[in-house]
């Protein structure tokens, strides 16, 4: 299930940077971007933005839902690509079962601060990412809407 990358013509999905945001802020009590801005101009600027944001959803195999411009370059995919990944494969299958117990914990408690882990892109390219935040994503009904990650700090492997 992918769909139009973030664009004008589609107001940089709007709808989904404020399901990301306001559960993370809900979760955290933190903003990644202004929260004066107006939803389009938030949405701009977390696709823009000089740091890694992605979401996936609730399946089983949970596929990639959102990879903000830098989430792309880093695992070097193109948005339909990434919105067509299942997660897992962001990570080396060695990698997978530290991985699932990391997104188990965030189900369980909301989010988790401080989280390091290697991944790797579509052409090989090994990174660690350090001090990332991984949290739940809630409807405003309370039903879950699946898992986001944010982060600034990476190093090549």
């Amino acid at each position: 299930m992918s769909f139009e990358e973030p664009g004008p013509n589609n107001n940089y999905l709007a709808n989904h940077v404020a399901l990301l945001l306001g559960s993370l802020k809900a979760v955290t009590g933190r903003d990644l971007i202004d929260p004066q801005a107006e939803p389009l101009e938030t949405a701009r600027q977390l696709y823009e933005a000089p740091f890694f944001v992605a979401s996936h959803d609730t399946l089983a195999d949970p596929i990639l839902t959102y990879g903000n411009r830098f989430a792309q370059e880093l695992f070097e995919m193109s948005w339909e690509e990434f919105t067509s990944t299942p997660s897992r494969f962001t990570a080396e299958a060695p990698n997978r079962e530290e991985r699932a117990k990391l997104l188990a914990e965030v189900t369980a408690n909301g989010f988790i601060d401080n989280y390091s882990g290697v991944r790797i892109s579509s052409t090989g390219n090994r990174f660690r990412i350090k001090k990332a935040t991984v949290w739940n994503l809630i409807h405003p009904d309370g039903s879950h809407a699946g898992q986001a990650a944010t982060f600034s700090n990476w190093e090549k492997v």
